[in-house]
C-alpha cells in the first residue's frame, strides 16, 4: 500500500492520510479492492466526488474506493423518463446526457454539482423543493425498508411502531415499498439486540436493505454499526429522542433525521392540564402557545383513539414532534437549550464543517 492524502474538495477540512485510493470500474474489481482489504484487515471507505455536507468522510490508514470511473449510463427509457446509471456518475454528466432530451431532474442537492448520484441517493439528499418527496422516492425499482421497533414490554413502542408504520404500510400497500421486516427489539436494546436483529436481517436478505425506521436514537445507533460491519450504506435511517448521539450520527451523515419532543411545550401542556385538573375543569380544553392534539388511549390495550372520550378511554394531549435533520439542529434542539454545540461537537463531530461553522 502507498499512502495518499486526500481532502474534501470543498471545505478541505478533512485531510486525511489513507492507506491507498484503488479505483474500481467494474462489480469485479470493487470486490476485488474490497475481498482484498478484507484479507489485509483493513478498513474501506467510498468517495466519488468527495464533497459531503458534513465533510466527506475518509478512513484514516484505510482503502479508499473511488468511484468515479463507475460513471456510464446503463439504460435510458425516454418514453418514460427512467434513467439506470453507475453509482460514480455525478450530476453535471447526467444532465449533459439528459439535455438533448426532454427530461431533467426533479432535485439534486444546492451548492455544489460534481458530486456522484451514488452518494446523494446513499445520503438521501434534498434540494430547495421542500415540498418534494425524500430523493429515495425517485429512485427506480422497489425500495426495500425495514422497521426495528422497541420492546414489546412497553406499550410506547406500539405506538411509536404505529407512527411510522402508517406510512410504511401505505407505501407497502401501494406496491411503492417493500417489507424487509418489521421486528420488536427485546429492552429496546439495552444490551445490542437491535445491532443483532440488524445483522441477521442483512444476513438473511443479501444486505439489500434500503432505509430503515428505528424506534429511538440508540436503535439507530446499532442498526448504523449493523450497516457499517456489512459494507452497507448510509441509507436514510430514522430515529427518535434527539439525542447527543442521534444528532451527531446527523451530523455525520449517517443518520437521516430525528424525532424531537421538546421539553418546554411538554411541561407546559402538563402544568395547564394539571391546574384544569385541581379546579374540576376539562384538561382537554386548555390553551397552550405549542401544538397539540387532546385524543384517547384505550385502557385495555393502549392503543389510541380519535377522540379523548368514550367507554375505557383515558383521555390524553398529544404533543406534535419536531422532525430534526442536518438543516435545522441550530433551530431546534440548540436554539432550545436541549442540548448544546459542546455536547455535539466531540470526536470525530468536531472535525465536520457543521461544527467548524457553528462551535
Amino acid at each position: 500500500m502507498s499512502a495518499v492524502t486526500v481532502n474534501d474538495i470543498h471545505s478541505e477540512l478533512n485531510e486525511t492520510v489513507v492507506g491507498d485510493v484503488v479505483p474500481v470500474e467494474s462489480l469485479e474489481s470493487i470486490q476485488e479492492a474490497i475481498s482484498g482489504a478484507g484479507a489485509a484487515g483493513t478498513p474501506v471507505a467510498l468517495a466519488g466526488g468527495r464533497h459531503a455536507m458534513g465533510g466527506q468522510q475518509f478512513c484514516a490508514g484505510g482503502r479508499l474506493i473511488d468511484t468515479r470511473s463507475l460513471d456510464r449510463v446503463l439504460a435510458f427509457d425516454e418514453e418514460r423518463g427512467i434513467i439506470e446509471v453507475e453509482a460514480g456518475i455525478q450530476w453535471p454528466a447526467l444532465l449533459d446526457y439528459l439535455g438533448p432530451t426532454r427530461w431533467a431532474v426533479a432535485q439534486k442537492q444546492t451548492g455544489a454539482d460534481r458530486l456522484s448520484i451514488g452518494g446523494a441517493i446513499s445520503a438521501n439528499v434534498h434540494g430547495r423543493g421542500l415540498i418534494m418527496k425524500p430523493l429515495i422516492d425517485d429512485l427506480g425499482g422497489t425500495p426495500r425498508v425495514m422497521m426495528l421497533n422497541g420492546g414489546e414490554e412497553d406499550n410506547n413502542a406500539f405506538l411509536f411502531r404505529d407512527g411510522y408504520a402508517a406510512t410504511v404500510e401505505a407505501k407497502v400497500d401501494a406496491g411503492e415499498w417493500e417489507l424487509v421486516d418489521d421486528q420488536f427489539v427485546p429492552g429496546w436494546g439495552a444490551n445490542g439486540e437491535g445491532q443483532q436483529i440488524m445483522e441477521q436481517v442483512l444476513a438473511d436478505n443479501n444486505n439489500k436493505v434500503d432505509a430503515v425506521f428505528a424506534a429511538n436514537d440508540n436503535l439507530a445507533t446499532q442498526a448504523i454499526n449493523a450497516l457499517e460491519a456489512a459494507g452497507v450504506g448510509p441509507v436514510p435511517l430514522s430515529g427518535q429522542d434527539a439525542t447527543a448521539a442521534g444528532i451527531q450520527q446527523i451530523i455525520l451523515g449517517q443518520q437521516t433525521m430525528t424525532v424531537y419532543k421538546p421539553i418546554q411545550a411538554e411541561a407546559d401542556v402538563a402544568a395547564k392540564a394539571a391546574l384544569a385538573l385541581c379546579a374540576g375543569e376539562d384538561p382537554t380544553a386548555i390553551d397552550s402557545e405549542f401544538e397539540f392534539a387532546s385524543i384517547g388511549i384505550q385502557a385495555e390495550d393502549g392503543k389510541p383513539t380519535d377522540t379523548p372520550t368514550g367507554e375505557g378511554v383515558v383521555p390524553y394531549l398529544a404533543e406534535t414532534p419536531v422532525g430534526v435533520t442536518v438543516d435545522n439542529i441550530m433551530d431546534t434542539v440548540i436554539a432550545d437549550e436541549f442540548l448544546t454545540i459542546d455536547e455535539i461537537c466531540t470526536g470525530d463531530t468536531a472535525d465536520t464543517d457543521f461544527c467548524k461553522e457553528n462551535g
